[in-house]
């Protein structure tokens, strides 16, 4: 497959709604049977050769070790435990009752028992009805799904090679099912403290100073694929800073700014890989000369951290 091909929304936006909400059902699975990591680390889904996983949850709430799979390859939900026993079930051909039912059934199958506190979609429009009362979004084109995760693989790999090149504390590449985007963050350990007004998942998601880079499929307020980055706190002065390559450009979005590099543009690049890489590196000079961070002694060229160890040849 090319390097970064056609995503364009409006061709699979039916099927985008679907398999948020499929992400989401799995997500919430995942928050209730794992050890809670900072930041919410321990609830966003990371690639595999076929699709995506939620790695092994399970065994401190009383249940055995499971995983929960996506097989874009073979359009099934995979429950495996760790005895060896697995089920599936068809990713096609669902809609999200059905596909929170069989998600239920099927973890039973193998011994699994998991409640979720809030079985319903989180941050989208009908946040306020029940997975098991969604007949409404029953899409899912396998073509346009396979697709998606073998973007998910070009741009997981962009961010790795970028996230080689920071020493202090990061994220892991990981996706989240909130808002269906791959993340990336950096973080320079000062804390932040939130108004007491701020939700709970604000609050820890951003309890520390942080510049955030990803990569979203399009939504309401950006109707079509991009890169992006923000720096929060957000320092004074931030937008003026240039962008490369000169087609990203800074955005407002709630009362703030972030980088973006629209896919499409990213595409039409000589080298799209090597756009988007310098997309997210001027984002990140921006965000910390502009917050003060120490960015040579955070430099990790070559992904090596000590200076007489030279970088392994490519």
């Amino acid at each position: 497959m090319e390097l970064f091909p056609p995503m364009p929304l409006a061709e699979w936006r039916d099927t985008k709604e679907t398999l948020h909400r499929f992400t989401q059902v799995v997500g919430k699975v995942r928050l209730a049977a794992s050890v809670r990591r900072n930041h919410w680390w321990n609830v966003p889904f990371h690639l595999t050769g076929r699709g995506i996983t939620t790695r092994p949850m399970g065994q401190v709430d009383g249940n055995p070790i499971f995983t929960i799979d996506f097989d874009f390859v073979d359009h099934r939900l995979v429950v495996a435990a760790a005895d060896g026993r697995t089920e599936s079930f068809p990713l096609l051909g669902q809609s999200v009752a059905s596909f929170y039912r069989q998600t239920l059934e099927t973890l039973a199958a193998l011994g699994v028992r998991v409640e979720l506190q809030v079985p319903r979609p989180y941050r989208l429009a009908d946040s306020d009805r029940p997975f098991a009362e969604d007949f409404e979004h029953a899409t899912y084109d396998p073509a346009w799904a396979n697709r998606y995760w073998q973007v998910l693989n070009q741009v997981g790999l962009v961010l790795e090679e970028f996230a080689a090149r920071f020493s202090g504390k990061v994220s892991p590449v990981h996706l989240f099912w909130h808002s269906l985007d791959i993340a990336h963050t950096r973080f320079s350990e000062r804390p932040l403290d939130q108004p007491p007004q701020v939700d709970p998942v604000t609050r820890e998601a951003y309890s520390r100073e942080l510049i955030s880079f990803g990569f979203w499929f399009g939504d309401d307020n950006l109707g079509e694929p991009a890169f992006y980055s923000y720096t929060t706190p957000e320092p004074a002065h931030l937008a003026e800073d240039p962008l490369t390559p000169a087609s990203a450009r800074w955005i407002e979005l709630n009362d703030s700014h972030l980088a973006v590099l629209r896919y499409d543009a990213a595409r039409t690049e000589a080298d799209p890989r090597a756009a988007a890489l310098a997309f997210y590196e001027s984002a990140y000079q921006a965000g910390a000369v502009r917050a003060g961070w120490d960015v040579g002694r955070l430099a990790c060229p070559g992904g090596v951290t000590d200076p007489r160890l030279p970088a392994p040849p490519l």
